[in-house]
């Protein structure tokens, strides 16, 4: 079967991760988040897959190349130029993607998924493809119940008592909202839908597409299966995310490394004085890192590969990405560390002169021992 992954976007609001990384490359668990997806779409059969690209294509397109380690094939539909040497990013719309795609090859000759790159589910796909056939719609949309005080995060979907969509309020008022059912961004499709979308320019699915769908009186149908969705839609979704999968709110996704003692996990090779640190679980040591006597770590946090925690740092509910050092006088909590940068879990910077952090930087440019 065939489906098209959403990649193209910038992912403004998980800067600064992304100035460096496109969103769905950002890792989660110390993998990039559009991989659990990919391997989500081999598991129910989803083998052909088009990804659309523009901001830090060639980030994406190298790691997962053309699929095969998945068992599966991917392709990829690059928006954009390249203008005297340069790679410029035109994006041109999660609709007008779809449509890019068709109108080059023809790819979606049937029925058709389309889903976000940067979210991570345990949808069971095969049900889902099944409701949308059975529901003899020529579009559905998967949907989720939120508590009513989040409704306006999300783009609300009003339904009838078959299920059958009726409207859309985009982040509504908890007062204004006349639903707690929201788009998931997880879409099945017939091709006849494509016909909507104007050629050539720049169109998206919720704003414009949908809208189409109901004005052309096309039957469009909301499957509501319970399943878990984690959005890393800002940066807080993305500290959360990490929280949530070290705690195992994810069934199918496992820590990596091995257990070396109860809720911490260890890559290869670390170094770590155990008698003299205090490590308090669910934690993961990269490989290469080194833990020095009298760190303090407590869960969730995740440290990458190639890390140095100097005595007397301490570390909490944090994530670490690889080749940080964090000095001794280093208090980090509720963080992300990346680069030479450390920014909370809101995304505001934190600087070295608040005094929480002694010093953080690559440990590729500083000595492994004191």
């Amino acid at each position: 079967m065939k489906a098209m992954i959403l990649a193209a976007g910038k992912g403004t609001r998980v800067r600064p991760l992304t100035h460096s990384l496109p969103k769905p490359m950002i890792p989660i668990l110390g993998k990039p988040v559009m991989e659990y997806l990919v391997e989500e779409l081999s598991r129910h059969g989803f083998n052909q897959i088009m990804v659309n690209t523009a901001h830090l294509a060639n980030h994406l397109e190298n790691y997962f190349s053309d699929g095969r380690r998945w068992g599966v094939e991917i392709g990829y539909s690059f928006e954009g130029q390249i203008r005297d040497g340069e790679v410029i990013a035109q994006p041109v719309g999660s609709a007008g993607g779809m449509r890019r795609i068709q109108d080059f090859g023809g790819f979606f000759d049937d029925t058709f998924l389309v889903v976000c790159g940067d979210a991570l589910i345990d949808l069971d796909l095969t049900a889902a493809v099944r409701r949308h056939w059975q529901s003899g719609a020529a579009a559905s949309m998967v949907v989720a119940h939120v508590p009513p005080s989040e409704v306006s995060n999300y783009g609300v979907v009003e339904c009838d008592s078959n299920r059958r969509i009726t409207g859309f309020q985009e982040k509504p008022s908890v007062d204004e909202a006349r639903s707690d059912l929201v788009n998931t961004g997880i879409y099945f499709f017939e091709p006849e839908v494509l016909d909507l979308i104007p050629k050539g320019c720049e169109y998206d699915i919720g704003s414009q597409l949908f809208p189409d769908i109901l004005a052309a009186g096309l039957p469009f149908n909301a499957i509501d299966i319970p399943f878990n969705w984690i959005d890393i839609g800002r940066l807080s979704d993305y500290w959360d995310a990490n929280q949530r999968l070290m705690l195992g709110h994810l069934n199918y996704i496992r820590m990596p490394g091995t257990e070396m003692y109860p809720g911490v996990w260890c890559g290869l090779n670390v170094k770590v004085d155990w008698d003299n640190v205090r490590i308090e679980g669910p934690v993961y040591i990269g490989a290469g890192s080194n833990i020095r006597s009298g760190a303090e770590i407590l869960g969730p946090t995740w440290i990458g590969h190639g890390c140095v925690i100097e005595g007397g740092a301490k570390v909490r509910r944090s994530i670490l990405f690889e080749y940080s050092r964090l000095g001794s006088r280093a208090n980090v909590d509720e963080a992300v560390i990346f680069g030479r940068n450390c920014v909370d879990k809101e995304g505001q910077s934190i600087h070295d002169g608040d005094l929480e952090l002694d010093w953080v930087s690559d440990s590729r440019d500083a000595p492994t021992d004191s």
